[in-house]
């Protein structure tokens, strides 16, 4: 009987070896064992993908403007917003994809009929930049050319638009998928979720590498139906690999739309606004302690922030049920609230990245690019971001995390709030140098005679890579860092919204930078004035714009520093090392006392 009694404890216990606890499921909705499903076998088919998929996004948009400008022949503020404004589509979409995953299909079906959408709009592009009744006549005189007709120009958007749909719905699943193969519940997978993000990042440095330096060379020097078609034949390889790794994934039950239950505490809150609040939190509705030992249920006792909304779980005579909600759900709402100044913070950042793929590429191709025979594509200098990326996280992590941590006495050595901040830092030093950059590239222009004409300045295109590779640095620290919070902030449930958050704010990044081109363009024009920014580079500003760049940078900081003071973390790091070493520990300690005890009874 004892015998008994410890293998249920063996099979249904913290042991490692048991069911999980934090609520996955199979397809079939069943319970399933955590030996035989999730853990790293199953994150290495999403890893992998996440390779090939990266590969894949970054082949098109890293070089879009330079098929926009060469092939469809559309001048330079026009075409930075046309990418821009694509690429806000791509990163706004998430928040469909995370209300639909959340709400109605589940993360791994949603994931598939997007990814089906986003194969049909790559394969589209791929028809738009093959087929010569698709695509403007070739010229090469660069006078009189033929523009691209309407017909053209709508098959090669609506490919681009259709697979910024299909991302929306892979996007926001698809790191959720992979974090959700480990059980929160269980001490070592919990530790090695924080792995799984690291080699996350570590796929899409890869992959993203591939299509800024040898995609983008193809693109430049082979042609464009091979440099988009290995993009689109990548992600059908990567499409294949998930579906591969079916059999491995642990799923997630759909909780509901997460925009409604948010509506119904403000609304219950709005409608009860003269209801007085109790001063004990007790007295305030909420379910019984049993409902919450379900599997993949939590709850969170009150807090007096945004108290306001705490007005919603107080109990009135004759109001509707709806108007009733429990202190689990006002705090749920709390948590997304109070993550939207942060939120807000991070678009003009944002803003700046939108810069690598349209002015930043168009200012090297005024440069001097040629070492001996081979010409350097200017959007391959993109591959400096990653690279500086990857060696900053690297060094973050080994030894900026571990100096910090003996000083704040914080695992992660800083918060995340302030590792952000340190990267929001870096970007006002980026667009300094920026700045500093264009006024010498446009001095050695005018010294050449090189204005007017707009041939290429003779100075070498590495003249702009400090801002690339800075750029790099400030990604390790911001976008690092807001990827992270918004996943960690973000209550339990409502998971895929806190991933969308981030790629929203990249989102709007390049819509705000298309607004903020097209003004400056309309405004610096009036009066007769030539404009900052021309279709010819060497006569236009874009010292001045960097400049303007670098105030708005700073002026954002100060409203960043003043919304970090009355930011309350939802959880103090509740992945930290030490919290983990001690769950550890217990569950080691668990296990020595069952062997002792059977041994005790020569059960062992």
């Amino acid at each position: 009987m004892l015998r008994k009694k410890i293998g249920e404890v063996e099979e249904n216990g913290n042991g490692g070896r048991g069911y999980t606890e934090d609520g996955t499921v199979d397809l079939r909705g069943n319970p399933i064992l955590r030996s035989k499903r999730g853990g790293w076998k199953a994150c290495s088919f999403v890893v992998v993908y996440e390779v090939f998929e990266r590969m894949a996004y970054y082949g098109i948009s890293s070089n879009l403007i330079i098929y926009l400008t060469t092939k469809l022949r559309q001048g330079t503020v026009k075409s930075s917003n046309n990418v821009t404004n694509w690429v806000g589509t791509i990163w706004m979409t998430p928040i469909l994809g995370a209300y639909f995953a959340d709400a109605v299909l589940g993360r791994y079906w949603t994931f598939l009929v997007s990814a089906a959408i986003y194969l049909t709009g790559m394969s589209l592009l791929t028809l738009a930049v093959s087929l010569p009744g698709l695509k403007p006549p070739s010229c090469d005189s660069g006078t009189n050319c033929k523009k691209a007709s309407t017909l053209q120009l709508a098959v090669f958007f609506g490919a681009l638009y259709t697979l910024a749909v299909g991302t929306g719905g892979t996007k926001p699943n698809i790191s959720t998928i992979g974090a959700d193969q480990f059980d929160d519940f269980e001490p070592k997978e919990k530790a090695q979720k924080l792995s799984f993000f690291n080699w996350w990042m570590f796929s899409i440095f890869f992959g993203t590498l591939f299509a800024n330096t040898v995609l983008v060379y193809i693109q430049d020097n082979v042609g464009w139906t091979l440099g988009y078609g290995l993009p689109t034949l990548g992600l059908l390889i990567s499409i294949l690999i998930f579906l591969a790794g079916t059999p491995y994934y642990r799923h997630k039950v759909p909780t509901g739309s997460p925009f409604t239950k948010m509506g119904r505490v403000i609304l219950a809150a709005l409608k009860k606004w003269n209801t007085p609040i109790p001063t004990d939190p007790k007295e305030l509705y909420e379910l019984d302690l049993t409902e919450y030992a379900k599997k993949g249920k939590y709850r969170i006792d009150s807090t007096p922030t945004l108290r306001f909304l705490n007005k919603a779980c107080v109990r009135t005579e004759g109001a509707p049920s709806w108007m009733l909600c429990t202190v689990t759900e006002v705090e749920e709402t709390k948590q997304i609230l109070r993550m939207l100044p942060i939120l807000i913070a991070t678009f003009v950042p944002s803003t700046m990245i939108a810069q690598i793929s349209t002015l930043f590429v168009k200012q090297g191709t005024t440069l001097e690019r040629k070492i001996g025979s081979f010409e350097i594509p200017p959007a391959s200098l993109a591959g400096f971001v990653t690279i500086s990326m990857l060696v900053s996280v690297v060094l973050y992590d080994r030894f900026f995390v571990r100096i910090m941590a003996k000083w704040t006495k914080n695992p992660r050595g800083v918060t995340l709030l302030q590792r952000m901040g340190t990267g929001m830092v870096i970007h006002i030093i980026i667009m300094v140098v920026a700045s500093l950059t264009d006024r010498y590239r446009l001095s050695v222009a005018k010294d050449h005679g090189v204005v007017e004409n707009g041939k290429q300045v003779p100075l070498s295109i590495f003249v702009i890579l400090p801002q690339f590779v800075l750029m790099g640095v400030a990604d390790a620290f911001l976008e690092v860092a807001k990827i992270e919070f918004f996943y960690d902030q973000a209550p339990e449930s409502m998971k895929s919204l806190g991933t969308s958050c981030s790629m929203t704010s990249l989102g709007v990044g390049s819509f705000l930078s298309s607004f903020l081109l097209s003004t400056v363009s309309h405004l610096t024009e009036r009066n007769g004035h030539r404009g900052w920014i021309l279709n010819n580079l060497n006569a236009s500003h874009l010292d001045y714009y960097y400049a303007f760049f670098a105030l708005l940078n700073l002026l954002n900081f100060v409203f960043f520093l003043i919304m970090t003071k009355f930011y309350v973390y939802k959880a103090e790091v509740s992945d930290s090392m030490i919290i983990l070493e001690e769950e550890l520990k217990s569950t080691t300690g668990h296990v020595v006392a069952k062997q002792e005890a059977a041994s005790r009874f020569n059960l062992a």
